[in-house]
Protein backbone atom coordinates (compact mmCIF):
# COMPACT_ATOMS: atom_id res chain seq x y z
CA UNK A 1 0.00 0.00 0.00
CA UNK A 2 1.15 3.49 -0.73
CA UNK A 3 0.82 6.28 1.81
CA UNK A 4 1.50 9.98 1.56
CA UNK A 5 3.01 11.64 4.59
CA UNK A 6 2.26 15.33 4.35
CA UNK A 7 4.36 17.78 6.32
CA UNK A 8 2.44 20.90 7.18
CA UNK A 9 3.84 24.35 6.47
CA UNK A 10 4.78 26.64 9.34
CA UNK A 11 5.49 30.35 9.69
CA UNK A 12 9.16 29.90 8.73
CA UNK A 13 8.47 27.81 5.62
CA UNK A 14 5.76 30.26 4.56
CA UNK A 15 8.25 33.11 4.99
CA UNK A 16 10.63 31.31 2.61
CA UNK A 17 13.11 30.69 5.42
CA UNK A 18 15.13 27.53 4.85
CA UNK A 19 15.83 25.22 7.79
CA UNK A 20 19.26 25.39 9.46
CA UNK A 21 22.02 23.04 8.28
CA UNK A 22 21.45 20.67 11.22
CA UNK A 23 17.79 20.25 10.27
CA UNK A 24 18.65 19.69 6.59
CA UNK A 25 21.26 17.10 7.57
CA UNK A 26 18.77 15.28 9.84
CA UNK A 27 16.16 15.29 7.07
CA UNK A 28 18.67 13.93 4.53
CA UNK A 29 19.52 11.12 6.96
CA UNK A 30 15.81 10.32 7.44
CA UNK A 31 15.27 10.26 3.67
CA UNK A 32 18.26 7.94 3.25
CA UNK A 33 16.89 5.58 5.93
CA UNK A 34 13.60 5.30 4.05
CA UNK A 35 15.45 4.79 0.76
CA UNK A 36 17.66 2.10 2.32
CA UNK A 37 14.55 0.38 3.70
CA UNK A 38 13.16 0.24 0.15
CA UNK A 39 9.96 2.10 1.00
CA UNK A 40 10.57 5.60 -0.34
CA UNK A 41 8.69 6.19 -3.59
CA UNK A 42 9.16 9.95 -3.68
CA UNK A 43 9.21 13.12 -1.67
CA UNK A 44 9.77 16.82 -2.04
CA UNK A 45 9.54 20.10 -0.20
CA UNK A 46 7.34 22.86 -1.56
CA UNK A 47 7.95 26.58 -2.00
CA UNK A 48 5.97 28.97 0.13
CA UNK A 49 2.37 29.69 -0.88
CA UNK A 50 3.24 33.28 -1.90
CA UNK A 51 4.82 31.73 -4.99
CA UNK A 52 1.80 29.51 -5.68
CA UNK A 53 -1.72 29.84 -7.00
CA UNK A 54 -5.08 28.24 -6.33
CA UNK A 55 -7.29 27.23 -9.21
CA UNK A 56 -11.00 27.01 -8.37
CA UNK A 57 -13.13 25.21 -10.95
CA UNK A 58 -16.89 25.22 -11.35
CA UNK A 59 -19.50 25.04 -14.09
CA UNK A 60 -18.89 28.71 -14.94
CA UNK A 61 -15.17 28.22 -15.51
CA UNK A 62 -12.12 28.78 -13.36
CA UNK A 63 -10.82 31.37 -10.94
CA UNK A 64 -7.13 31.85 -10.20
CA UNK A 65 -6.07 33.16 -6.80
CA UNK A 66 -2.42 34.02 -6.30
CA UNK A 67 -0.79 33.26 -2.95
CA UNK A 68 0.06 33.81 -0.22
CA UNK A 69 -2.74 31.96 1.50
CA UNK A 70 -3.89 32.37 5.07
CA UNK A 71 -4.18 29.57 7.62
CA UNK A 72 -0.56 28.39 7.52
CA UNK A 73 -1.43 25.31 9.58
CA UNK A 74 -3.62 24.06 6.69
CA UNK A 75 -0.93 24.40 4.01
CA UNK A 76 1.30 21.60 2.75
CA UNK A 77 5.02 22.25 3.11
CA UNK A 78 6.23 18.98 1.61
CA UNK A 79 5.53 15.27 1.31
CA UNK A 80 6.85 11.74 1.10
CA UNK A 81 5.24 8.79 -0.63
CA UNK A 82 5.99 5.47 1.04
CA UNK A 83 5.18 1.95 -0.08
CA UNK A 84 4.62 -0.01 3.14
CA UNK A 85 2.33 -2.93 4.05
CA UNK A 86 0.19 -1.14 6.64
CA UNK A 87 -1.03 2.22 7.89
CA UNK A 88 0.67 1.46 11.20
CA UNK A 89 4.06 1.13 9.50
CA UNK A 90 3.54 4.44 7.70
CA UNK A 91 2.76 6.05 11.06
CA UNK A 92 5.87 4.51 12.61
CA UNK A 93 8.00 6.05 9.87
CA UNK A 94 6.24 9.41 10.34
CA UNK A 95 7.10 9.29 14.05
CA UNK A 96 10.80 9.05 13.09
CA UNK A 97 10.73 12.30 11.11
CA UNK A 98 13.14 14.93 12.45
CA UNK A 99 11.35 17.72 14.28
CA UNK A 100 11.50 21.42 13.56
CA UNK A 101 14.10 23.32 15.58
CA UNK A 102 11.21 25.23 17.20
CA UNK A 103 7.51 24.55 17.65
CA UNK A 104 5.72 21.43 16.47
CA UNK A 105 6.19 19.40 13.32
CA UNK A 106 2.75 18.35 12.08
CA UNK A 107 2.49 15.38 9.73
CA UNK A 108 -0.59 13.86 8.14
CA UNK A 109 -0.58 10.22 6.99
CA UNK A 110 -3.02 9.38 4.18
CA UNK A 111 -3.45 6.21 2.12
CA UNK A 112 -3.21 6.69 -1.63
CA UNK A 113 -6.23 5.13 -3.31
CA UNK A 114 -5.68 1.90 -5.22
CA UNK A 115 -7.87 0.32 -7.91
CA UNK A 116 -9.71 -1.89 -5.40
CA UNK A 117 -10.73 1.19 -3.40
CA UNK A 118 -13.03 2.25 -6.27
CA UNK A 119 -15.03 -0.97 -6.49
CA UNK A 120 -17.01 -1.86 -9.60
CA UNK A 121 -17.01 1.73 -10.87
CA UNK A 122 -13.35 1.28 -11.78
CA UNK A 123 -13.96 -0.81 -14.88
CA UNK A 124 -11.31 -3.04 -16.50
CA UNK A 125 -10.94 -0.42 -19.23
CA UNK A 126 -10.25 2.33 -16.69
CA UNK A 127 -7.83 0.04 -14.82
CA UNK A 128 -5.96 -0.71 -18.04
CA UNK A 129 -5.71 2.99 -18.87
CA UNK A 130 -4.48 3.78 -15.34
CA UNK A 131 -1.80 1.08 -15.58
CA UNK A 132 -0.71 2.34 -19.00
CA UNK A 133 -0.23 5.84 -17.60
CA UNK A 134 1.69 4.54 -14.56
CA UNK A 135 3.96 2.52 -16.85
CA UNK A 136 4.55 5.57 -19.02
CA UNK A 137 5.38 7.73 -16.00
CA UNK A 138 7.77 5.06 -14.67
CA UNK A 139 9.50 4.99 -18.04
CA UNK A 140 10.17 8.74 -17.82
CA UNK A 141 12.20 8.48 -14.60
Amino acid sequence: MRFMIIIKADEDSEAGKLPPMEALTAMAKFNQEMLDAGILVGGEGLQESSKGARVTLNAAGSTITDGPFTETKELVGGFWILDVPTREEAIEWAKRCPTAPHGDTVLEVRKILDAEDFGEAFTPELQENEQRMRDEIAGQS
